[in-house]
């Protein structure tokens, strides 16, 4: 009698990618960020490949790196000269990219493969903490320039049967994007707007008594929790969660806090 082989589902973890280049210059404001990337690795193990939406990228519609030896993209600007000379040569996986295409048009979402974009820092400064042989192969995902979060949620729903093939998918954005609330406000400087935003998300995500229904409502209608405008003037830093959500489709089993410059930011892992 043959036995059929039930793959675990590999994790799916959305987390704050930092200020640029600044976690791998050492800057003091994202120590806790960097210790907690650098301790990642072994809860996520070794998977197959690696899907990143990132918040810095966004077409008309999802569109997928194709390239087979993906350049980076420096999407920065005004940090010091080490910033321009990282490397992280990751190679990119064609076939993967092919079946990310396919599940989405299968699932009625309209997408794109290029060939010729690189990795921009959303996908090469994490993961150059996380995983610095950069020897497992890596694509990145657009978000949508529509902005919405319901559809970003399904983009996530195509992708699920991504997590038996042992893909790790990882939402690169940051929970709280405000950037002159970081540039005005110092280490030690409480936020009670931020606390407040960063609690109602931290309940959303991981709350098990929450139904699905009321979760999915809660991330789809995001703008109406408190201070949400003050913690994101503009969503695109949130939205790789809303795909990292469609994807696993349940209460995050583990979630993270850490301060970055200042600022309480949250990660979720499922």
């Amino acid at each position: 009698m043959k036995t059929e082989t039930i793959n675990e589902p590999t994790p799916v973890l959305f987390f704050p990618h930092g200020g640029g280049p600044l976690p791998l210059l050492g800057h003091s404001g994202h120590r806790e960020m960097i210790d907690f990337l650098e301790s990642l690795a072994p809860t996520l193990g070794k998977p197959s490949a690696i899907l990143v939406i990132s918040a810095h990228w966004e077409e008309n519609t999802p569109t997928i790196t194709s390239g087979k030896t993906p350049p980076l993209l420096y999407d920065y600007h005004g940090f010091p000269k080490e910033s321009y000379e990282i490397e992280y040569p990751a190679p990119g996986d064609p076939a993967l990219s092919h079946n990310i295409y396919r599940l989405l048009q299968e699932n009625g979402i309209d997408a794109k493969l290029d060939a010729q974009r690189g990795f921009d820092h959303g996908l090469f400064v994490p993961l150059k903490i996380i995983y610095p042989d950069a020897n497992i192969p890596c694509v990145q995902l657009s978000l949508a320039n529509n902005l919405d979060p319901g559809f970003h949620i399904q983009v996530g729903r195509a992708l699920s049967k991504l997590r038996g093939d042992n893909i790790l998918v990882m939402g690169s954005g940051f929970s709280f994007h405000n950037i002159k609330a970081f540039m005005f406000r110092g280490a030690g400087v409480s936020d009670p707007k931020n606390e407040s935003f960063q609690q109602w998300l931290i309940d959303t995500c991981a709350n098990m008594n929450v139904s699905e229904k009321t979760r999915e409502k809660r991330l789809i209608d995001w703008v109406d929790a408190p201070y949400a405008r003050y913690c994101h003037p503009r969503e695109e830093h949130l939205l790789p969660l809303h795909v990292c959500y469609g994807i696993s489709g349940g209460a995050a089993e583990m979630v993270f806090e850490v301060e970055i410059m200042g600022k309480k930011s949250s990660a979720f892992l499922w």
